[in-house]
């Protein structure tokens, strides 16, 4: 990706897919399991993730 991209709704969301997919793979093997215990597939956990992270309130 490259900084040149629009702020914009669709660019905000594929950023924080882009990161969670990068949270993800950081995960122990116990805790991707665990999500996907909960989440049934690993495309609902990230799901879960993107938007836990867009609900988020912002960090100052």
């Amino acid at each position: 990706m490259t900084d040149t991209l629009p702020d914009n709704p669709d660019t905000a969301l594929l950023d924080a897919a882009l990161q969670m997919v990068e949270i993800w793979n950081r995960l122990s093997a116990d805790k991707q399991a665990l999500l996907l215990k909960r989440f049934g597939t690993q495309e609902n956990a990230l799901a879960a993730l993107v938007t836990t992270q867009l609900l988020a309130p912002t960090q100052a």
